[in-house]
């Protein structure tokens, strides 16, 4: 007989909502982080920088990224896609990563725009989404985690 409370490691991948939002946010992160070395989904290729305000691409033509920004963006997929493995992993993420965003609105708000020290790039339509999503992971952290023994597999 299969004792229906297990730990952490001995559960699916993914399988709580928790270790599902983890996965699916840092998919998102993943194909983000492609799309902004992606011509078509980013304008003025040409024009990115490594690092710095002066990086003219633009992903969808709205938000303004460099190489490192798009790095930036394919490491936080990584780290949802791996913490994903465990329940308390991935409240983890979401909580902690979201707490970072939040971090990177701030800054925005202080430093964005020809500031030296903008150097992620970061333009207001960025900034706007780091809010939102500092808020989102947040909130998915906390709310999917409430009841940690919930999950969607079939026992």
């Amino acid at each position: 007989m299969t004792n229906v409370r297990t730990t952490d490691s001995r559960r699916g991948y993914a399988s709580t909502t928790v270790q599902k939002a983890s996965l699916t946010v840092g998919i998102i992160f993943l194909l983000v982080g492609l799309a902004g070395f992606i011509p078509g989904l980013t304008t003025a290729i040409p024009d990115m920088q490594f690092a710095g305000h002066d990086s003219g691409a633009m992903l969808l033509g709205i938000f303004q990224v460099s190489i490192l920004h798009n790095i930036v963006h394919l490491l936080f997929g990584v780290a949802g896609v791996a913490f994903a493995r465990t329940a308390s992993g991935a409240r983890n993420y979401l909580i902690w990563g979201g707490a970072i965003y939040l971090v990177l609105w701030l800054y925005g708000l202080i430093f964005s725009g020809t500031s030296p020290a903008n150097f992620v790039p970061i333009n207001s339509a960025d900034n706007w989404l780091h809010l939102v999503l500092g808020i989102g992971m947040i909130g998915l952290g906390v709310l999917l985690s409430r009841n940690p023994e919930r999950t969607n597999a079939r026992v």
